[in-house]
């Protein structure tokens, strides 16, 4: 299996992760989105979104968008869970990454990252939106250690992605406890940094 990727996007570490836990073999194919590199004819035959992630199987299939990638691929293990509304409640999450979180907090750090712009120069409504983003996790995770009751899933780990780096789109974490203490956890239970 081909991963199609660049590693600095969140969506694309989300399905890296999520293989890594799974102990899913795959080569990841290193993909410069900066130097338009999805935008090439043969990026395009792949995908015709011209977006990454995107994953090749060994037949020739391919799957394109994080969220249905990792969902495809962790099908029947544990960060799915086996109970069909704690599943729902986990896609419930999943959809609302992509709709009211990833556009706020990814794109405001893509904006300072990479584009090189300041806290002052953000959209102030994305600003106020991640914020709102990160309220509705905050409150969840006061009342849950992981997103969908106490075991980690899909769900963090599509969150993790661009909650732990939110300070690079100029969100402060301060006043959220919570999110902070599920972010050192999430990060341990999948491997991402070293148990204790």
């Amino acid at each position: 299996m081909k991963i199609y990727g660049d590693s600095g996007s969140g969506n694309c570490l989300k399905v890296k992760w999520v293989c890594d836990w799974l102990a899913v073999p795959y080569r990841w194919i290193d993909v410069d989105t900066m130097k338009r590199e999805t935008r090439t004819a043969q990026f395009l035959k792949l995908n015709p979104a011209g977006q990454v992630p995107t994953v090749e199987f060994d037949d020739g299939r391919t799957l394109a968008q994080s969220n249905a990638i990792i969902r495809y691929l962790a099908r029947d293990s544990a960060l799915v869970p086996a109970d069909a509304f704690a599943a729902a409640k986990m896609d419930e999450w999943l959809f609302w990454e992509q709709y009211s979180h990833e556009p706020y907090i990814a794109v405001c750090r893509m904006q300072m990252v990479y584009l090189g712009k300041s806290t002052s120069d953000l959209d102030p409504d994305k600003v106020k939106r991640g914020y709102a983003a990160l309220a509705r996790m905050e409150q969840q995770l006061a009342t849950t250690r992981y997103l969908v009751d106490d075991g980690i899933t899909l769900a963090d780990v599509a969150l993790l992605a661009y909650t732990r780096l939110a300070h690079e789109g100029g969100f402060h974490l301060d006043g959220y406890a919570a999110i902070r203490r599920w972010i050192g956890e999430s990060e341990r239970a999948l491997n991402l940094v070293p148990a204790g």
